[in-house]
């Protein structure tokens, strides 16, 4: 998805959206899904690298460029912060803490970008529906998985379970200063070039994982459940090429505090298909939940959506 020196029409921007809201929101599940099989270095090396692989194929295929070190170099960067640092920890910390927590945990990336974004401190600062917007959806998230955070809070008795759930904080931060990054400093206009090597940074970093953590010794290809695999090849074609390559692309195209929205709306998917796929229920408070969160994102996009104000000229 390469981008031109021309704004991007109204619905193609409504579908990247759509598939980062949506199938990301689906991640979660099937990142625990694929646990039950793979080990998570392992998980994160194969998944990445693979789609790396396709995604070098099909921009190659299209004539990009793709060899150059001045494009490869920030996107390494960003690699390595999104999808080794912050989507690694969301792997690594899902073996013990429960998706809807770390699902909690990872929506204070909205904030972070607030924060980490010294460009537009002037600009999101001053939006007071931006800063009420974000608070909101924050609670929100809060609202839709109350129930849950009061049962894992009170089985949270070990160093190991806190000790994971400052490691998402420390992911939100790396997820957000990466996507940053990216927007301000990739050089490469094709999302799909700058996709091929951020994943090909983080699959290579996983790899010393494996081994140190004695996975090579333990892991048995042949005996992982199909239902594993099956989880895998979902978040290689969905889950990276299709929404990781239409969040990149959005970050050159939209402001950041609009594309961190996708925090706030990936519960919302999650609880849905949980209803719908899961047999899951959903109490009012959850639905109140729901409406807040929507809100918010309404909130925090409402300066878009207004009409510049006509500027009256006057003759003297």
């Amino acid at each position: 998805m390469a981008t031109e020196n021309k704004t991007p029409s109204t619905l193609i921007v409504a579908l990247a959206f759509a598939t980062v809201y949506i199938v990301w929101g689906s991640t979660y599940f099937f990142i625990q899904k694929a646990l039950h099989g793979l080990p998570p270095f392992f998980l994160g090396a194969f998944r990445f690298i693979i789609a790396a692989l396709l995604m070098l194929g099909w921009s190659l295929s299209q004539g990009e460029k793709v060899f150059s070190y001045k494009i490869a170099k920030p996107a390494i960067i960003t690699g390595l912060l999104l999808l080794f640092v912050g989507n690694g920890v969301i792997i690594w910390v899902e073996q013990f803490l429960p998706s809807a927590m770390v699902a909690i945990m990872v929506s204070s990336a909205p904030l972070w970008f607030v924060l980490l974004d010294k460009p537009k401190w002037t600009e999101n600062f001053s939006n007071k529906t931006t800063i009420i917007g974000l608070l909101i959806g924050f609670a929100g998230v809060i609202l839709l998985f109350y129930e849950k955070i009061v049962a894992t809070m009170s089985s949270l008795n070990s160093s190991r379970d806190l000790f994971a759930m400052a490691l998402v904080v420390i992911g939100s931060m790396a997820w957000a200063g990466g996507s940053l990054y990216s927007k301000y400093n990739s050089v490469s206009n094709s999302a799909t070039v700058n996709s091929t090597w951020q994943m090909f940074a983080a699959g290579v970093a996983f790899i010393p994982g494996i081994f140190l953590s004695g996975e090579s010794k333990t892991l048995d290809l042949a005996s992982v459940p199909a239902d594993a695999w099956m989880a895998t090849a979902y978040l290689v074609v969905f889950g990276s090429i299709a929404g990781f390559s239409a969040y990149v692309w959005l970050l050159k195209v939209q402001p950041a505090t609009k594309v961190s929205t996708y925090a706030y709306v990936n519960p919302v998917v999650a609880v849905i298909l949980g209803m719908f796929f899961a047999g899951e229920s959903i109490i009012p408070l959850q639905i109140s939940g729901l409406i807040i969160i929507l809100g918010s994102v309404l909130l925090i996009n409402l300066r878009h959506y207004r009409k510049p104000k006509p500027t009256v000229s006057r003759t003297y």
